[in-house]
């Protein structure tokens, strides 16, 4: 039997409506969700005193229910159908005696003015805005017309609505513009029970005396885990958020039918500031075969460590849902401008949302394991929050490795996920002679983690490929002498704070844009500047520009560790125009003969990466590369000179000559990385 119109247009035909109801008989139709999804929704802007109008009743059961559990009982249905105003009217007329049926056209009503306090519509504005056609919205303005006319002052008009974007926005214009008060409610789902895959929405439109010449909106957004409303700023902000959730609700059914072919990303927000809380990473893990004890398990990332490639990358990932035997891994990270109680906390916030993300097949009632590395949610502590025209808002963290290290890094906000800068802290040393006794023994704060900078660990793993560069100057078996050394760049400091310290005569010149990070680097990262340790602050351009004009051939080494503040681009370092081939021609001028050139390179845009290697060769005959795995990551050593190419066992070979002669008696050395190691894999290009 055929019941759906043959056009949207018949959705406002009487004649449409007649032939539905009659065909379907008398089973209830429920356009939108049922009497107890709506309830607590409804329980809140019914009373039981109010006067309730429900436009385009049709045979829906939630009137009678209304009626049935004392919610409310003067209630007038009216509708279209006379087919329908009929089979209600039989319905009820024994049980329901204070509720009405009244065949009658919402778009002109026969009730006087401020007639009712409640104006009840489920699924009738869907049904008559079915396009945006100048016929169509003036068909809607006469229905808001006509509810906001026989609506009380203080009264409200509940629309339950599946809150398309057009629908939606074109309610909340209209009632936000005549000074009314806008609520958008999210309706809880009932798991399998649900109709819809989009979730169902109550408009709460409240009805205010306009104010003439007053703009002010009040819009407000209840989703359906939380009581308490969020004030938003826009019909755009309050469109936009329902849409989210839609999303959302869509992602959900899709990925508990089926398995994700690809990682899914989504954010968690805060219920009172709407910020980010939680990112959850959605990992399926095909190779694993289902059973009771391994189909689904959510991973908390300790903080800090987000930015690991274990849990920052794709690969990484799939890596640790392979390793940990989930089917389904759910991993979350916690963000750095909120606060976590512990674990537990975490688990009971969590726990019902993440099982909405549950795979397919989950048995009923199965218990769901969160994990995490040590059983703990790990430590941050934000040191130093600050901001700067040039590289925006930044923030200083010390955060817990694997283990008992802790890490102080560098954040810029506008790239949360990468670390800038990174330096290891020192365990803390008992004063000399000093001696505890056992009594006064007491654990470490995890939030007050060692202050101390270790300048002798480099964490970032370019860096240590940097560094080892430098091992293709100077003679096979000896350290480079009297170094003339050019950073650009600067950071927390830590590359160029290696080279003064570890090769005793060179002197380090840096080059920084931004002055704030100098302040940084010198307040946070242990920097300092001396006779062999100069910082300009300057672009980077226009300094070596200008020592090309004015002093060519002055350095035995030139290093680029700047990041690009252009987040569009496929690349993130260099900026675009420190690799282009007349700059290039500049770094080479002022390059000594026999020295090289070492730039860190991130560049996720195939074409443009192949633009940057073609001119790097139009400039530099001679070009190794030295990839840093699970990173995008490449360092490129540069050369003019006539030294010959070399092969990478004669690199390695000159590299662990190099690191002999740096590691001196007295002088700390990080024995986790050998100099070696570091130039593994390299290339010719």
């Amino acid at each position: 039997m055929e019941l759906l119109p043959r056009s949207p247009a018949e959705f406002g035909s009487a004649h449409y409506w007649d032939r539905f109801f009659r065909q379907r008989g008398q089973r209830p139709f429920e356009w939108y969700g049922a009497f107890p999804e709506l309830c607590p929704v409804l329980y809140k802007y019914v009373r039981p005193r109010d006067k309730v109008l429900v436009v385009g009743c049709g045979n829906s059961e939630l009137s009678e229910q209304m009626y049935d559990v004392g919610m409310c009982e003067d209630i007038v249905n009216i509708d279209i159908s006379d087919a329908v105003i009929r089979q209600m009217r039989e319905r009820s007329a024994s049980t329901r005696p204070k509720m009405s049926y009244l065949l009658m056209d919402m778009l002109q009503m026969d009730f006087p003015d401020s007639h009712f306090q409640v104006v009840l519509d489920k699924g009738t504005l869907d049904a008559l805005l079915t396009d945006e056609e100048e016929a169509t919205l003036t068909k809607v303005d006469q229905m808001f017309a006509e509810i906001s006319r026989v609506l009380q002052v203080g009264g409200r008009y509940l629309c339950v609505s599946l809150a398309q974007a057009h629908v939606l926005k074109k309610a909340v214009e209209y009632f936000s513009q005549e000074g009314w008060v806008v609520r958008v409610h999210q309706v809880a789902s009932s798991g399998d029970k649900q109709q819809f895959v989009l979730p169902v929405f109550v408009y709460v439109m409240t009805k205010f005396r306009k104010i003439p010449g007053s703009a002010a909106q009040i819009l407000e957004i209840c989703p359906e885990e939380q009581d308490k409303p969020m004030r938003v700023e826009s019909v755009e902000r309050l469109v936009a958020a329902v849409k989210d959730r839609q999303h959302y609700a869509l992602l959900c059914s899709q990925i508990s039918k089926t398995p994700c072919r690809e990682q899914v990303s989504l954010d968690l927000c805060d219920k009172d500031s709407g910020k980010p809380r939680y990112t959850l990473h959605v990992v399926d893990n095909p190779s694993v075969k289902p059973s009771r004890d391994n189909h689904f398990a959510i991973f908390i990332i300790p903080q800090g460590r987000e930015t690991e490639w274990l849990f920052g990358t794709e690969e990484g990932r799939r890596q640790l849902a392979a390793s940990a035997g989930f089917g389904r891994l759910v991993t979350v990270a916690l963000h750095r401008e909120q606060h976590y109680e512990g674990m537990a906390s975490i688990q009971a916030e969590l726990s019902g949302k993440v099982m909405e993300l549950a795979p397919p097949g989950l048995p009923a009632r199965q218990q769901v394991p969160f994990l995490s590395v040590g059983g703990d949610i790990g430590v941050r502590a934000v040191r130093h929050c600050g901001s700067s025209p040039l590289s925006g808002d930044f923030v200083v963290e010390d955060v817990r490795g694997d283990g008992t290290c802790y890490f102080r890094r560098l954040i810029f906000l506008q790239n949360r996920n990468v670390v800038q800068s990174e330096a290891r802290l020192l365990a803390p040393t008992p004063l000399p002679g000093h001696k505890k006794r056992r009594k006064d023994k007491k654990k470490p704060s995890p939030t007050e983690p060692p202050g101390a900078i270790d300048k002798s660990y480099l964490c970032c793993e370019h860096h240590k490929a940097m560094v080892a560069g430098l091992c293709l100057l100077g003679g096979p078996d000896a350290l480079p002498g009297d170094l003339a050394v050019l950073v650009v760049g600067l950071g927390g400091g830590s590359l160029p704070l290696f080279v003064h310290d570890y090769f005793s005569q060179a002197r380090v010149a840096v080059v920084e844009i931004d002055p704030s990070m100098l302040e940084v680097a010198t307040c946070w990262f242990s920097f300092s500047q001396g006779d062999r340790m100069q910082v300009h602050v300057s672009d980077g351009l226009d300094y070596v520009a200008k020592l090309a004009a004015e002093a060519p051939a002055q350095y035995d080494a030139i290093m680029f560790d700047v990041d690009s503040k252009d987040l569009t681009m496929g690349m993130s370092c260099p900026p675009p125009a420190f690799v282009e081939k007349p700059f290039l021609q500049k770094v080479k001028t002022i390059l000594k003969p026999e020295g090289v050139f070492v730039l860190n390179l991130v560049c996720r845009d195939a074409g443009l990466k192949e633009s940057v290697l073609a001119a790097l060769r139009d400039v530099f005959p001679l070009l190794y590369a030295r990839s840093i795995q699970g990173e995008v990551n490449e360092i490129l050593l540069c050369q003019a000179g006539p030294a010959g190419r070399r092969s990478p066992a004669e690199l390695g070979a000159r590299a662990r000559a190099l690191e002999r002669a740096l590691r001196q008696p007295g002088r700390p050395w990080d024995s986790s990385w050998a100099l070696a190691e570091a130039l593994q894999a390299v290339h010719i290009l």
